[in-house]
């Protein structure tokens, strides 16, 4: 075969041979419009922090541990044989189980490391710690944890989530899409697993040149919306609820409604309107009344809720803004909105839960699962919501509540991470420097040294996508391909599969976690599972040998979520959801009985913990939008070229509005000290007039580096959002993550400030 692929969550790669016994990498020229997140994949061997050898902490290697603990994420590390690592991982495993059982062992590691099957880490450590015994695991996401949790309420499914009309549907329908949120597609550069070739761009293009209108209604303008000519409303930052109910009491009033539909397929909507109307609480939700919440004209919201009725329109939400304070609200209120202009499951119409999200979003599902490293099931599963790992490792033996039942956090004396850096996903993180070092032992399996390496006993060095052999799959379009092993591991680096199988030997259950397979029998092993299950649902899928030595393919038979509320509205007896009601629910009798404050009986307007129309905004008058950053996936590749090229000063570029940085003497390149209660970052200063004064923005994914950790009096270098925001549930349904409510100040720093380069470099003791 002349050409090898591998595949990233950002595109598939191909590989030809130069003719000098190398090989290029680039992306696949299938892909019209390829991410610019890696170009070539070079930066996944050449990054600053590469990890070739074991790491122990110093400390940690001569006390175990009896060390000193808060000398983690200051302290050097020394490198070690593989075999002193892998002896002192195991008995500090074996240690923990026996002083505190199974559930004393957080392995609820989360991030995205490979796109593959075989190698996806949080695979690999769930067979091996079930295998192990089992642990105190997590639930849910940090993307849309509050929407997975609401959304079964609604519409009975968790799958629901992500339901959205396709971009073809919407080309050949649609004449309105109102995004809350905005459609920002460098979201959409990745996908779930791999991601196929890009196409949100070209078909909104092609949606656009159709006919449809696109309303982005963000605090930011981007290029994407700007593209397409989007119309522009940008209200407060966390006021969306309230911008909807004034488009809702609009629909109600100037009877634009549709109240037969509600009757038909919804529960609760009677009841809704009378909230709207202010029947229940004696405050109409009018669009005067939302104006004076948002900062947005009474009259252009009135506009636009006729504008929506009158056309096939579709209301979509971001995912972003469930990532707030009571963040539930925003999806349900998209929902319940959607549902009184009455087309839901008309083609184009109705609501949308994240497009623009991911690639090709509104593609839909297979109709069958690939398989998946099997997990086994351990004797211990304890779970908690992933957002609150913080609150666990702090407060053992606390109790919250979760989705109508109570959660006791145990107490943690071992963290084992894979794949994934909290610093990038977490909020407060001089909080969660103080919660990492609480446990005995903390153990990290990483390619790189990131920040949550820094704060580990115990590192293991992990082989990259292009070091070892896999396949990957896309959750959203069908697209499957090989991943071949294009280079040899950078120095002794190992495959999670390495680590887990040594460790698992060591501790007497070897041949159970590997089965006596080899790597490549695995990945065999589980095309085979899949093309099994392929054929059952009538797909035919090539033999493995004739996958691994083509071309990637796109998997026929993608079923689309939004197909289940046209059958709804065909036929609500037939096909009803898998709520109590059958039906869409306005109303969820189920929450409403849980008696939370914080998220009651249908979509309501609460006000939000920290926001500009409340207390704090004197000391604090801006608001920070911690956005995903579009030069990388997460925190991946930060010191990467095209990371690092889009710096400014070598810190996260800082974006505000011309007139809030004027007022404070800021020049587009100075440093700034963005700052709250919480703590204070240093970025480099970028001007625009496409964003909301009052707001600035900062994307995550910069790579922590405080100049104490821990201490929030000390900066953050490295301009890394998240030493700012706030570390809460946004309720007591969903307790996920609430980092999009976050006011700050931000001024010029005065004092010198290099840029930074030492965050990416391992601090190394002498060799032992």
């Amino acid at each position: 075969m002349d050409r090898k692929f591998t595949a990233a969550h950002w595109g598939i790669y191909q590989a030809e041979a130069d003719g000098s016994g190398g090989a290029t990498i680039a992306p696949w020229t299938r892909d019209r419009d390829p991410s610019p997140i890696s170009t070539d994949l070079a930066d996944l061997a050449s990054t600053r922090g590469r990890l070739g050898r074991p790491l122990v902490r110093a400390g940690y290697l001569a006390a175990g541990e009896k060390s000193d603990r808060t000398r983690r994420g200051v302290e050097p590390f020394v490198e070690v044989g593989w075999d002193v690592a892998v002896d002192l991982a195991a008995k500090a495993l074996k240690r923990t189980k026996e002083r505190l059982g199974n559930k004393g062992i957080y392995a609820g590691s989360y991030g995205w490391a490979s796109a593959g099957r075989f190698h996806h880490a949080q695979s690999q450590l769930r067979r091996f710690m079930n295998l192990f015994g089992g642990c105190t695991g997590s639930v849910n996401s940090y993307s849309s944890a509050a929407a997975e949790v609401v959304v079964p309420h609604i519409l009975g499914s968790v799958e629901m989530t992500g339901v959205s009309p396709g971009w073809d549907e919407m080309a050949a329908h649609t004449k309105l899409l109102v995004a809350f949120g905005g459609l920002k597609f460098k979201n959409a550069q990745i996908g779930v697993g791999l991601t196929g070739p890009h196409v949100d761009r070209a078909k909104l293009a092609a949606a656009h040149a159709n006919g449809l209108h696109v309303v982005c209604i963000d605090p930011v303008y981007g290029e994407d919306e700007e593209a397409v000519g989007a119309e522009w409303i940008a209200p407060r930052p966390n006021t969306d609820v309230a911008l909807m109910l004034g488009l809702a009491h609009t629909l109600v009033a100037e009877n634009l409604h549709d109240p037969a539909f509600l009757a038909r397929c919804c529960f609760g909507g009677d009841r809704f309107i009378d909230y709207v109307m202010g029947r229940t609480d004696g405050v109409a939700k009018t669009p005067a009344w939302a104006a004076a919440i948002t900062g947005i004209a009474a009259d252009v919201i009135a506009d636009l809720a006729r504008r929506m009725a009158a056309t096939r329109t579709v209301v979509n939400t971001a995912w972003s803004l469930q990532r707030a304070d009571k963040g539930e609200q925003p999806v349900w209120m998209v929902v319940a909105l959607g549902c009184l202009l009455g087309q839901v499951g008309l083609p184009g119409g109705g609501f949308s839960l994240g497009l623009g999200t991911f690639n090709n979003k509104g593609a839909g599902k297979l109709p069958f699962a690939w398989a998946e490293f099997p997990a086994e099931r351990g004797e211990v599963r304890d779970r908690i919501p992933v957002a609150r790992v913080t609150d666990m490792l702090l407060n053992p033996g606390a109790t919250i509540t979760y989705d109508g039942r109570s959660i006791t956090y145990n107490e943690i004396g071992l963290v084992y991470w894979t794949g994934g850096n909290p610093f990038h996903h977490h909020q407060d993180l001089h909080r969660l420097v103080a919660a990492l070092r609480r446990p005995e032992t903390v153990i990290v399996n990483e390619p790189w040294f990131t920040p949550m390496a820094r704060m580990s006993d115990i590192v293991f060095p992990i082989t990259t996508t292009l070091e070892r052999n896999d396949f990957a799959t896309s959750r959203y379009d069908g697209w499957v391909t090989p991943m071949h092993k294009l280079r040899e591991p950078y120095g002794e680096a190992g495959s999670d599969y390495d680590v887990f199988s040594r460790l698992a030997a060591r501790l007497g259950f070897g041949d159970a976690f590997t089965q006596k397979r080899t790597e490549m029998e695995w990945i065999r092993h589980m095309f085979d599972w899949s093309r099994q299950r392929a054929a059952e649902a009538g797909i035919d899928l090539p033999d493995f040998d004739a996958f691994w030595n083509g071309e990637p393919i796109l998997v026929p038979g993608c079923v689309n979520a939004a197909a289940k509320l046209a059958a709804l509205r065909a036929d609500p007896q037939a096909n009803p959801l898998g709520t109590p009601s059958g039906r869409i629910q306005i109303v969820s009798p189920a929450i409403e009985a849980m008696n939370l404050a914080d998220c009651p009986a249908h979509p309501t307007w609460m006000e939000p913990r920290e926001w500009l129309g409340g207390q704090g905004a004197d000391r604090f008058p801006l608001h920070l939008l911690s956005d995903q950053p579009g030069a990388r996936l997460h925190s991946q590749l930060d010191g990467g070229r095209h990371s690092q090229e889009g710096k400014v000063g070598g810190r996260e570029p800082c974006v505000l509005n011309v007139d809030d940085a004027a007022a404070r003497g800021i020049k587009a390149g100075d440093t700034v000290r963005v700052f709250n209660d919480r703590g204070s970052c240093l970025a480099g200063a970028v001007l625009s007039e496409k964003l909301r004064p009052g707001c600035i923005k900062l994307s995550t994914g910069a790579w922590f580096d405080p100049e104490r950790a821990g201490d929030p009096l000390s900066v953050e270098r490295n301009g890394n959002p998240n030493t700012l925001t706030y570390d809460a549930g946004c309720s007591g349904l969903s307790q996920g993550p609430s980092a999009f409510t976050c006011l700050v100040q931000v001024e010029r720093h005065a004092r010198p400030a290099a840029a930074r380069t030492a965050v990416y470099d391992i601090p190394l003791a002498a060799a032992r």
